[in-house]
This record gives C-alpha cells, sequence and structure tokens, in this order.
C-alpha cells in the first residue's frame, strides 16, 4: 500500500512540474535572448544534475573556478538537509530577485541561485525557472522524507527479496526450458543433417551445423537471461533513494559506450577504406612476385649470375621489405596511431624486441648470408665441427642436418657462419669424393708388394667411382713399420660408411690371402707365428660362407 502512495504522489509532481512548464513556454519564448548558442555549443557548456533522492531534477552550469558538479553538489545537499529537518515546512520556500540574480530561499538561508545562464540553458526566463525550481525541490523533499521512512524502506526490502526469488526461478525455468529444447531439436533434427551430410558426400559437415544451431539456442538462452538480470536491476535498484539514479541510467551506461563505439566505426570508415585498398595492392603485388621468383626457381626464367637457390630467399627479402613499406603507409591509418599511449606501447615494444633479439636477428643474417656464399645447397652431406650428416632444411634461423644414424641435429645459422664448413657433396659431384684409410706394415715387406695388395682391396670394393683409380702413398717410415695411405674415389657421399667398411674387410682378406702381417702399432719382438688368418679359418663359427662360395 506504501508503494502505491509513494508511486501515485511521483506521478503528481511530475505531471504538475509538466503542466507548469506548458503553461509558461509560449511567454518564455517571446523573452528568450536572441543570442542563444546552437545546440552543438549547449550540449558542449559544463553541466551537472542536482541528485536528491536518487531523482534528477534539474541540470546546473558551471565554470571553470567552480565546476558544474561541484556546484550541484552542494545544492543537492542543501536540499537533503532541509528535507532532514522535521520542523521545515516546503512551503515556506520563496522566490526572490537581488542582484539580477533569482535567489530560492528557505527563511533566510540560501537554497540556490538562479543564473542568466542557467536560464539561457533551458531556455525560460529567470523568475519562471525558479518559480519551476522551486516546486520541484517542494515535491523532492516530500517524496525523500516519504521514501526515507523506515515502514517504506521494510516494505521495498520485502519486494526486492521476492523480485530476486521471482529472477532466480526465471532464470531456473529459462534454463530448464532450453535444455529441453536441445534435447528436442538433438532428436528431430541431428539424423536428418546427419543423413544430409552423407547424402552430400560430406561436403557438408554435420558437427559445424550443428554446433551453428546449438551455439545459437545459447546466444538467445543467454540475451533473454541478460534482459531479465536488467529488469531486475532496473526494478530493484528504484525502490530505494541510494540507487535509484543508477537505476535510472542503467540502459545509457550499456548503450552509451556502443554508440560511442558505432560513431567513432563510422568516422573511421574512410580510413578503413584506405587500408583495405592498400592490403590489396601489396597482396596482389606479392602474388605477382611469387610468380616472378617461382619461375626463377623452376630456372624457367634465367638470369646471368643469379642462381635458381638463390630465388626463394630473395623473395623473402623482397617480401620483407614490401611488408614493412605497407606498414609505414598505413600507420598513420591506424585506429589511435596517433595517441601518446599507442606511440608509447611501439616504443616499448620496440626496445624488448632489440634487446631480446639480438641471436634471432643475427641467425636470421646468417640464413641469408649462408645461402649466397653457396657454401651447402639441400642434400649436400657438410660436416660442422663434430656434426656430419645430410642438409635436409635451411630455415631463416637454423639448419636441419640428418646423420648416418638417422639423427638430426639442429644448428644456428649464426654458428655456422662463424665455424669452417666441410662439404662432402661439392666435390663428389664434381671429381668424386676421396676416401682414406691407413695400415702399417713392417719392413721386412716389399712396398711394392703392399701397395699391390692394397690397390687389389680397392678393386674388390663395390661403390667406388670407375672412372678414377686408387692409389697409395706412404706417408711415414715409423719405428717398427711403413705407414700406407690408401686412396679411393667415390661420388655417393651417403654410402660412405658403407664403402669404408667393405674397403675394411677386403684390406684383411687380401694381407691374409698372401700372408703379410699387418702390424699393431708398436711391438718388442717379432712373434713366433705370423699375425694372419688362414684362409680356411676365415668363416670359423659362427661366420657362415656366401653361397657362392659354398657350392663351389
Amino acid at each position: 500500500m506504501l508503494m502505491t502512495v509513494s508511486c501515485v504522489y511521483k506521478l503528481r509532481r511530475h505531471l504538475a512540474a509538466l503542466l507548469l512548464l506548458l503553461a509558461v513556454s509560449p511567454a518564455a519564448s517571446q523573452n528568450v535572448p536572441q543570442s542563444l548558442p546552437p545546440a552543438t555549443e549547449a550540449a558542449a557548456v559544463d553541466t551537472a544534475f542536482v541528485v536528491v533522492n536518487g531523482e534528477g531534477l534539474f541540470r546546473v552550469r558551471g565554470i571553470t573556478a567552480f565546476p558544474a558538479h561541484t556546484r550541484a553538489a552542494g545544492i543537492a545537499s542543501r536540499i537533503e538537509d532541509l528535507a532532514k529537518d522535521a520542523a521545515f515546512d516546503p512551503a515556506k520556500l520563496v522566490v526572490a530577485a537581488k542582484d539580477n540574480h533569482m535567489l530560492i530561499l528557505a527563511g533566510e538561508s540560501l537554497v540556490m541561485t538562479i543564473l542568466d545562464e542557467d536560464a539561457v540553458l533551458e531556455g525560460v526566463q529567470k523568475r519562471v525557472l525558479a518559480e519551476v525550481y522551486r516546486n520541484k525541490i517542494i515535491a523532492v523533499i516530500g517524496a525523500y522524507r516519504h521514501d526515507h521512512q523506515p515502514k517504506v524502506i521494510l516494505v521495498n526490502a520485502l519486494y526486492a527479496v521476492a523480485g530476486s526469488a521471482v529472477l532466480a526461478g526465471l532464470i531456473y525455468a529459462v534454463i530448464f526450458l532450453f535444455r529441453r529444447m536441445l534435447s528436442v531439436l538433438e532428436r528431430l533434427f541431428k539424423r536428418r543433417i546427419e543423413s544430409l551430410e552423407a547424402k552430400s558426400q560430406y561436403i557438408v559437415q554435420a558437427r559445424q551445423i550443428w554446433s551453428l544451431l546449438t551455439n545459437s539456442v545459447r546466444l538467445i538462452k543467454v540475451s533473454l537471461i541478460l534482459v531479465l538480470c536488467y529488469i531486475y536491476l532496473s526494478t530493484v535498484l528504484g525502490l530505494f533513494p541510494w540507487t535509484r539514479w543508477f537505476a535510472a541510467n542503467l540502459l545509457s551506461q550499456v548503450v552509451n559506450p556502443l554508440q560511442d563505439i558505432g560513431n567513432a566505426f563510422v568516422d573511421y570508415l574512410p580510413k578503413l577504406f584506405f587500408l583495405i585498398i592498400l592490403i590489396l595492392i601489396t597482396r596482389y603485388l606479392l602474388k605477382l612476385t611469387r610468380m616472378f621468383f617461382n619461375a626463377i626457381a623452376g630456372q624457367r626464367m634465367v638470369f646471368s649470375g643469379f642462381e635458381h637457390e638463390w630465388a626463394w630467399p630473395t623473395y623473402r627479402i623482397v617480401r620483407l621489405i614490401a611488408i614493412a613499406l605497407a606498414v609505414v603507409i598505413a600507420y598513420p591509418y591506424i585506429p589511435g596511431s596517433d595517441s601518446a599511449a599507442f606511440q608509447g606501447v611501439s616504443l616499448f615494444l620496440g626496445v624488448l624486441f632489440s634487446l631480446g633479439s639480438t641471436s634471432v636477428i643475427s641467425n636470421i643474417v646468417a640464413g641469408y648470408t649462408m645461402t649466397y656464399r653457396r657454401a651447402f645447397r639441400l642434400g649436400d652431406w657438410i660436416k660442422v665441427e663434430n656434426a656430419m650428416g645430410e642438409v635436409k632444411e635451411i630455415r631463416l634461423l637454423v639448419t636441419h642436418l640428418r646423420t648416418f644414424k638417422n639423427e638430426e641435429v639442429i644448428i644456428p645459422n649464426s654458428k655456422i657462419l662463424n665455424t669452417e664448413i666441410i662439404n662432402y657433396s661439392s666435390m663428389a659431384r664434381a671429381g668424386g669424393l676421396i676416401l682414406h684409410t691407413t695400415v702399417g706394415i713392417g719392413y721386412e715387406v716389399p712396398w711394392r708388394q703392399v701397395e699391390a695388395m692394397l690397390l687389389l682391396a680397392a678393386e674388390r670394393t663395390p661403390g667406388l667411382s670407375a672412372d678414377t683409380k686408387a692409389y697409395v702413398l706412404q706417408k711415414s717410415l715409423g719405428d717398427f713399420a711403413v705407414n700406407y695411405e690408401l686412396n679411393v674415389y667415390c661420388d655417393k657421399v651417403s654410402g660412405m660408411p658403407q664403402i669404408y667398411t667393405q674397403l675394411h674387410r677386403h684390406i684383411q682378406d687380401v694381407f691374409n690371402e698372401y700372408g703379410v702381417q699387418i702390424m699393431t702399432p708398436a711391438y718388442e719382438s717379432d712373434a713366433p707365428a705370423p699375425k694372419i688368418v688362414a684362409k680356411e679359418n676365415w668363416y670359423a663359427a659362427p661366420a657362415k660362407p656366401p653361397a657362392a662360395e659354398t657350392k663351389k
């Protein structure tokens, strides 16, 4: 009952104020100064609402020395003091003129001063405006005293509790209803969507369609819950004078930012169109550039002094320069690029990048430098310090090698640039790679026989180059043996371990056949019997002879 009386009282108050404004507007319009500021200028004037009892009574104007919000807060404080004074009769408020100003007085106490600027802001005469303000103050004092009564606050609190219970019930009902709706949709449409997927040869993805449908239902559910929460907050917060002003402006708190975003987007559209055109032009030019370097890489276009292996690294450099140029052109058109915050963040990120990317930049530069140095290329077998393997991939930062044991070694490009590189494949392609091994043979064995046996072992070894002949070098005359070095040619670097193995096997076989002992690095005296293996013992258990020799 108290809630109904309060609403009727406020409605009557607002209707009276509206009728008074309508009654005085014809007379006021005849006395409005001819030099009224345009609407856009009035909107830029510093104004603030006088808020009492959670209700915005009217706007007041401020100046630099006395801002509007400070003036409005002072007026509201004086009105609240009058409302709290139960002995004060609101009907005793009077309007008085003094020094070209209109005053609203409560006895001898000043409530507020009405200036010419306030009248210009509202578009009415000062006296008329003063009467309107007086009536609103009288009404709000009555409402303040009514709304702050303990009984009214208790009843409104009960309404708030009931509203909270209703909100909880409605949210539960919405969640339950949409859960049932999803189950019904799944029962009615999911199988049909899956059958449509099968009929369309999986061109239509059932999972994507079902996900789109369920997400749409969930979006509707969330939107409905948000609407219920807004209605609840605006109703419950409007019951109490301390939160009524926030309830009245609740919608604007959400709409105003969205409106500002929309206006900013509309204002930004010309710059956005420029950026879109710039991106399209840059992308088209990069496609043409890629086609050009693709033709060079495929050797459909040949330029003297420009290797086809350089095509893609050069394309990456050109692409980087083109993108950097496009970013420089687009920078002034990026939203917020002219703000100090944006520039400060850009500078901070640039410093972080320069401090933290020293090794990255050095590896990138090293990667391009290696490409144009032609130190190696994909498929080459190289050795970098203790790592030897086939070049499988050359990236901006690192190079990937695959060793003979199928291990992947990743080496930073800066390390490769500062280290000597042994390229086994470059000479293997040209004249063949020379493999070598050393044996020590005693002085009692004729060197001509030793060299002939080593060359015979080379002839028996498969995988060697047929176009070049092996040769023997006497590396040194040691204390107990002559060190012979057998050199053979091979053009397949990937078979080096197997070739070395076969070569060593045949050297042992040939020396055993001719009864020549391969010396150890040092000894004190000759052995009673030569350290050789007789042919009949070559395949001692568990070794087995090849099938061809078994048939013999």
